[in-house]
């Protein structure tokens, strides 16, 4: 399956297009900077509003169009057999934690959505992590237990709304899921009526310390001064705490397609088998819900990406009858060693505030980072605030995860550039097609248009030199190392890079 990345589009950013932003043209300076406008920022930028600071946001594109526009759009505390995880790998006090922070979150988006009035599709269902095979059983029987120790009300099952068997599930009640776009639209919207102001297409370049100041920098040349400064960019356009080994980056395909209401398996389901499958409904048309289905996970360029986008149709036709796809997206997130996100004050780095490595269930994580976040600007930090902060390292925890990022990152700096090139020229290029191709002994990122036009870019990553390589599904570079995108004409997509692929036609 070959798409082009203009026939991808998500059902969220469809549905509800938001009003244009103005850029960001001359200096502010305010008490907080909030950089990135997904759940994370929006939600921030909102809570330090309320709590009567000044605040600007400046996003790279549009608000809720980025990450955040194109999830799943779950409200869960079970992510995964995380509970399990945290009570072997820290006490059973982190399980308590996180079930605490990620239960909260979903209270303050449903009482968020009611203060606000907000028609985002808000509804409570029950939330599953299931297996098929017998294997797993044992592993699902201990996550039920360790999440009930932490507080969520969880069980073990074999009954699912699933149209297939399984083997097992872990079970947990009043989850949510909503429409996250409309959500975000109406936090950014009062945001504004409390005085804060968002900046759109203001991609920040730089972040620098003056005095007791923060100074960002945007494209244009313009900049906000501010006390402080929260980057929720995904991925940390700063390494003030060394974070960029620590984060392993992860891009999954997303098919949604009509199904009869009776057919609605009435609930959210995940599973680590077949490469991860994600399922959960939304309203859709009359008699209808919108099956949307996530995964076949692959690491941002690498070959193969449109049969891996084949690989997620196919399962959905085969599981649910799905077979008329309205919808297919991709969705991208980072993970950590210790699958704890990064959320609070980087040190040293002077009023910097940092929210990252959500791994794929950043709906719960963003708004704690938010409430997080803004209780340690406010010198009221939640009870839980620790086993979030960006300065913990646990060297036995995280020795192996960035050993792992290391060697993917050399591979993709020195390997590359001493291996060998696909052996096709330019002129073997079909239309739509794109390749790495050694060019008089440099690697150079070539793409040929539908009406036959060759683009050439250098082929190395601006934020960290690594090599890029062609997503044939979406038709756009990208860096296996950190998850930069970068459309076929060089320009910046995604961060952490900043600056655009250099041109190097002839």
């Amino acid at each position: 399956m070959n798409v082009a990345r203009h026939d991808l589009a998500s059902y969220w950013t469809v549905t509800a297009p938001g009003p244009e932003h103005p850029r960001l043209r001359s200096d502010v300076e305010v008490d907080v900077a909030v950089v990135g406008g997904g759940i994370a920022g929006l939600s921030t930028a909102r809570e330090l509003a309320v709590a009567g600071l000044s605040v600007v946001l400046v996003e790279a594109d549009r608000i809720a169009e980025g990450v955040t526009g194109h999830t799943t759009a779950k409200l869960t505390a079970q992510h995964g057999s995380i509970y399990a995880h945290l009570k072997d790998a820290f006490d059973i006090d982190a399980a308590r934690d996180y079930a605490a922070a990620q239960s909260e979150a979903i209270a303050h988006v449903a009482a968020t959505a009611d203060e606000l009035d907000t028609d985002c599709d808000f509804e409570m269902r029950p939330a599953f992590v299931y297996a098929e095979s017998d294997e797993a059983v044992a592993e699902l029987k201990a996550e039920a237990e360790a999440a009930r120790e932490a507080g969520i009300e969880a069980s073990f099952t074999t009954e699912t709304g699933l149209p297939f068997p399984v083997a097992g599930a872990v079970r947990v009640e009043d989850q949510a899921q909503f429409h996250p776009c409309r959500y975000l639209l109406a936090v950014a919207a009062d945001f504004i009526a409390r005085g804060g102001r968002i900046f759109e297409h203001s991609r920040v370049v730089s972040v620098e310390s003056e005095d007791d100041h923060q100074r960002l920098t945007v494209e244009s040349g313009a900049a906000v001064r501010c006390r402080e400064a929260v980057i929720a960019t995904h991925f940390p356009i700063v390494n003030r705490v060394r974070l960029f080994p620590r984060l392993t980056p992860k891009r999954e395909f997303v098919v949604a397609a009509p199904i009869p209401e009776a057919s609605d398996p009435g609930g959210m389901y995940v599973t680590a088998e077949q490469d991860t499958r994600s399922v959960r409904t939304a309203p859709y048309g009359a008699g209808e819900r919108l099956l949307i289905v996530t995964g076949a996970a692959f690491t941002p360029g690498d070959p193969g990406a449109g049969r891996q986008l084949g690989k997620l149709a196919a399962w959905s036709a085969n599981r649910f009858g799905a077979r008329d796809i309205a919808y297919r997206w991709a969705a991208q997130d980072n993970t950590t060693p210790d699958r704890v996100p990064y959320i609070g004050r980087m040190p040293g780095g002077d009023g910097l505030y940092v929210a990252c490595g959500f791994g794929g269930w950043g709906m719960t994580n963003g708004v704690v980072a938010a409430r997080l976040i803004t209780g340690l600007v406010t010198d009221a930090p939640p009870p839980w605030a620790t086993l979030f902060d960006p300065a913990r390292f646990h060297p036995v925890k995280e020795a192996g995860p960035i050993a792992a990022n290391s060697k993917t990152a050399v591979k993709h700096l020195v390997g590359d550039r001493i291996g060998h090139a696909p052996a096709h020229s330019p002129d073997e290029l079909e239309p739509g097609q794109g390749a790495v191709i050694r060019v008089e002994g440099h690697l150079r990122a070539v793409y040929r248009d539908d009406d036959g036009d060759l683009h050439t870019r250098s082929a190395t990553c601006t934020h960290m030199g690594c090599v890029v390589g062609f997503n044939d599904a979406e038709r756009t570079w990208e860096c296996p190392c950190h998850g930069s995108r970068f459309d076929t004409d060089g320009t910046v997509l995604q961060g952490p890079a900043t600056t655009p692929l250099r041109d190097e036609s002839v």
